[in-house]
């Protein structure tokens, strides 16, 4: 049960100076984009869908491609290869979205915040006042060295030769941290659970700033389905057997650590964007995050993985054995689990995966999302 709370929660979103932060990214926020939620009819089933963006061709995707070094991954990655990472790339999410879609989908991303803010809401304030007490520091008193305790003066002002009074700052063992949140942005999360993860991420994301805590909001997907240009490539090479990973990654970069919230989240709405959400080859996605956290400078990374299934890529996995992609994902979450710093958790919906990761647990509701991220939250921190 959910303790009422009497503090009131302040979504984080809205949809007021989206427009003049895409125009201007500076720090001012001047003018209106008027947008009324009353007209927007929200379907999670079906949010938004046009002939050009069901399959993708929306806008422009030619983008500059960012390689990864070549199996140059941080984890070992023995038995496991790349057809070609020449179609890869690492986007962010401003990029995927005209500045019309991003206002329109980040207006749609508050409507749906809206039904789920009063319970949501009252675990992210319980979560902030954890966190703040925390960090909170503390004073020893009426000690015999330290610094000064002035407020004490008065004793040695009225009884001459009493011992003056000194205090010390207690250490404050709240750890600099950093939370990343890895979302599957596989087609089989379309509709309710993308929607949920979307907000969960908003507002969670949100709280945690205000508490001075990085976060990152990473997504993974790809570029198209069917392998898209890297199994063309394959074809033409002549279909060697055993090709290895076989379509075109995306990682998309909604939030990076060191940009603030109030930049990123008028971009957010991205995650509902049709023709974004295909298949989904966790593994790599999964070193791509971790490395990222490993190049921080905190002292505790936490990765939170929320999905709704297996791997699954079929290009890849009509060309090598079945369990290809499931293989390499349990390799890299062995070795996270057990030779890496970083904490890693996962909360699968309507899939179980404990059966990758040690530390998981699964709801059979998406709507439970937003209430067991916070209690998994509060639970790392309370460590």
């Amino acid at each position: 049960n959910i303790e009422d709370e009497e503090e009131p929660f302040d979504s984080p979103g809205s949809t007021d100076d989206i427009e003049d932060e895409i125009e201007n990214t500076s720090d001012s926020e001047s003018g209106d984009a008027e947008a009324s939620l009353d007209d927007l009819n929200i379907d999670f089933e079906n949010i938004e869908q046009t002939p050009e963006m069901a399959d993708g061709t929306a806008i422009d995707e030619e983008i500059d491609v960012l390689a990864y070094p070549n199996n140059d991954y941080t984890l070992a990655n023995n038995n496991y290869s790349i057809f070609t990472k020449e179609y890869d790339e690492i986007i962010d999410a401003k990029d995927l979205i005209t500045p019309d879609e991003a206002i329109r989908l980040r207006t749609q991303l508050d409507n749906l915040i809206k039904p789920h803010q009063t319970t949501i809401g009252k675990l992210a304030n319980r979560l902030q006042r954890l966190l703040l007490a925390q960090q909170n520091t503390s004073w020893n008193y009426n000690l015999e060295e330290g610094m000064l305790d002035t407020a004490r003066l008065h004793r040695v002002v009225a009884k001459p030769g009493y011992p003056l009074s000194f205090k010390q700052e207690t250490e404050n063992n709240f750890k600099d941290t950093i939370v990343t949140l890895l979302i599957d942005n596989s087609g089989s999360m379309r509709g309710r659970s993308i929607s949920l993860a979307a907000i969960c991420t908003d507002i969670i994301g949100s709280t945690l700033e205000r508490c001075q805590i990085k976060t990152e909001i990473l997504g993974f997907t790809t570029k198209n389905w069917k392998g898209g240009d890297s199994k063309q490539q394959w074809m033409k090479q002549g279909s060697q057997m055993n090709p290895g990973r076989l379509n075109d990654i995306r990682h998309i970069v909604y939030k990076s650590a060191d940009n603030s919230w109030r930049r990123s989240r008028k971009h957010f709405g991205a995650m509902l964007r049709e023709g974004l959400l295909k298949e989904n080859i966790d593994g790599e996605a999964l070193v791509w995050s971790h490395d990222r956290l490993i190049r921080r400078n905190e002292d505790r990374k936490i990765l939170i993985v929320i999905s709704d299934g297996a791997p699954v890529d079929d290009s890849t996995l009509s060309a090598n054995n079945e369990e290809y992609l499931d293989n390499h994902l349990k390799k890299i979450i062995f070795e996270i689990e057990n030779d890496s710093s970083v904490e890693l958790q996962a909360i699968g919906i309507g899939h179980d995966v404990t059966k990758y990761y040690k530390n998981a647990i699964t709801i059979n509701r998406a709507e439970e999302l937003g209430e067991v991220l916070l209690e998994q939250l509060t639970k790392l921190f309370k460590n």
